[in-house]
């Protein structure tokens, strides 16, 4: 178990996050069996973290996804298809690249804690254009909270050079 030193949520080797709380945790008047029992129920009450499924806008971009978890996810896109009439990389194509990324891993986070997640603040510079090949972007978190999300999104081009930086805030929400 990690711990995130900025918002004091610890993690757990699946992502999952805990408010570090006394939920779940043994008193000092429970014996060693009724502790074991107590653990094994809160676990088994644990929402399974939700798994990355391309939406139709996913799909028409391309995205391929390499890598996900609450604490890192990592897919490419292609630039072909993506372009803007002059031929280079759109940017709104790449904004919805890593809005997509950001927001999945805002929502494996809120799925560990039984919610989900919707986007209220997206920002994006764009440092280079391009014209060809394959874009990688990788989400990590920033800030992993009970009620809120940030997350930064590089994405790099074939030679490694950063394309955009993006920003990205999620509220957690109950689900309807």
């Amino acid at each position: 178990m990690t711990s995130d030193q900025s918002t004091g949520d610890r993690l757990t080797s699946s992502g999952a996050a805990s408010d570090g709380g006394t939920s779940g945790r043994v008193t000092s008047s429970e014996t060693e069996d009724d502790s074991a029992a107590s653990d094994m129920a809160v676990s088994d009450r644990a929402p399974k973290p939700w798994t990355i499924t391309l939406g139709a806008l996913d799909e028409k971009l391309g995205i391929r996804v390499l890598e996900q978890s609450a604490r890192r996810v990592v897919a490419t896109m292609p630039v072909a298809g993506n372009t803007q009439s002059l031929g280079r990389l759109h940017g709104g194509a790449t904004a919805a690249f890593a809005e997509a990324l950001g927001s999945w891993c805002a929502l494996i986070h809120a799925s560990a804690l039984g919610k989900v997640c919707a986007g209220v603040d997206l920002n994006i510079t764009h440092h280079r254009g391009a014209t060809d090949g394959i874009l990688t972007g990788t989400a990590m978190p920033v800030h992993l909270g009970r009620t809120t999300t940030s997350h930064e999104i590089v994405v790099t081009d074939d030679q490694g050079r950063r394309i955009c930086t993006a920003r990205i805030t999620n509220q957690l929400i109950e689900p309807r």
